[in-house]
């Protein structure tokens, strides 16, 4: 086990990992990437992986400076990748500003990643209340308690607040805040990624052609 400060050796040069898993071919892997999605986090799921639905979002703001946070991927289908936040955080600013962002799965157990790129739109509200409300009551209240991305002096604050909407909402529904939704990502490409031996790597790309949902797929070198 490394110690690591500022001053001392680099000790990622010496961390390394050949991976040995699986493969991923052309011939196998499925026409749709949707279906290869399903396909791998599923296995993720089965596998016991802490938290497989974790995925890194990655937006670009009109400052043209990309930010990335973790994410919790909610639902996906055949129109994108839903996840919920708060549409006046930093995220939720930037993609206003620019609408394209791009979605990484990092499964390491598996040595797999995935990722996806596209453009967001909002989820219908209907859609947003039916998630909002299948919440634990402490996360519907910490959605109207935290203006997410802002500063604020202390945490006290914060949880003072908190008290004060568990009053307020005591003896009734706590409805969700109009600040507060889904965002599906409508993927235009995707990268699978499978580890192999020697650095390696199997990479597969599809890209969308058109909008009735037909995609080219072909290999990527390392």
């Amino acid at each position: 086990m490394h110690n690591i400060s500022p001053d001392s050796a680099n000790p990622f040069a010496e961390l390394r990992k050949d991976y040995i898993r699986n493969e991923l071919t052309e011939a196998g892997v499925a026409d749709h990437p949707l279906s290869q999605f399903t396909l791998w986090i599923n296995e993720a799921l089965h596998a016991g992986l802490p938290e497989p639905n974790a995925m890194t979002l990655a937006t670009v703001g009109l400052d043209l400076k990309p930010s990335s946070r973790v994410v919790l991927l909610k639902s996906f289908d055949q129109r994108g990748f839903v996840f919920y936040t708060n549409y006046h955080s930093r995220k939720g600013r930037q993609i206003e500003a620019n609408p394209q962002v791009a979605l990484s799965f990092f499964w390491a157990e598996l040595e797999r990643q995935v990722r996806i790129e596209g453009r967001v739109e909002l989820t219908s509200a209907d859609e947003s209340d039916a998630y909002y409300l299948s919440r634990p009551e402490g996360a519907r209240l910490g959605a109207h308690a935290s203006p997410q991305s802002s500063p604020i002096p202390s945490r006290e604050l914060l949880e003072a607040r908190l008290r004060e909407l568990e009053l307020l909402y005591a003896d009734q529904d706590i409805p969700r805040p109009d600040h507060w939704g889904g965002y599906r990502v409508v993927p235009e490409r995707f990268e699978f990624w499978q580890g192999r031996a020697s650095r390696l790597h199997d990479r597969i790309v599809y890209n969308r052609l058109d909008a009735e949902d037909v995609w080219s797929k072909q290999r990527l070198a390392p």
